[in-house]
């Protein structure tokens, strides 16, 4: 089976950091969905980055209320592409389902920090998604965007965050709509 000397679910996990065999392991603990979960949790401190990537990948579809806080530490893993995974994780309500997505309390702080002061431009953008959510609620979620709007120093994070900040072309597609 998928060419595999062994297919259980950790020995999966572990296949995440090997660059032929990835794509395989990652639909096969997808498809797999919550009997996987476990072992995906487990990957999340694996010492392979790679593998700690795919891991907050794979929760972003099949995450549960146990994993959310797991997966809003992975925001403050040394490795940029963890965090952008997990950010993108955090903030992308497509792939979840009817799970329910974190709240403002869990996850707005670790997003707001790494949006105003991250390295990496990727995780920044991937940050300001996060904050954008929470744009129409929280005052320092719109403050945050519109300041990194006009100072980010990469090109791809101010357009970004002017996407999410008030005025932006997705902050005025998702203004809550009151009913009649």
């Amino acid at each position: 089976m998928l060419g595999f000397v062994r297919v259980d679910n950790e020995s999966l996990v572990a296949c995440l950091g090997d660059p032929q065999r990835a794509v395989a392991a990652y639909h096969e603990l997808l498809r797999r969905g919550e009997d996987a979960v476990g072992a995906v949790r487990d990957g999340l401190g694996d010492g392979n980055p790679a593998v700690r990537e795919g891991c907050c990948r794979l929760l972003d579809h099949l995450v549960d209320t146990d994993s959310m806080d797991l997966l809003i530490a992975m925001a403050d893993d040394p490795d940029a592409r963890v965090r952008t995974a997990a950010f993108h994780a955090l903030a992308c309500d497509r792939c979840k389902g009817d799970t329910c997505a974190p709240g403002a309390g869990q996850v707005l702080e670790p997003a707001l920090r790494h949006l105003a002061s991250d390295p990496d431009p990727h995780v920044r953008a991937r940050a300001a998604e996060l904050v954008g959510k929470f744009a129409h609620t929280e005052v320092r979620a719109a403050k945050a965007l519109e300041t990194s709007h006009a100072q980010d120093p990469s090109p791809a994070v101010r357009k970004k965050a002017g996407w999410y900040a008030p005025g932006g072309a997705i902050y005025e597609r998702t203004v809550p709509r009151t009913l009649p």
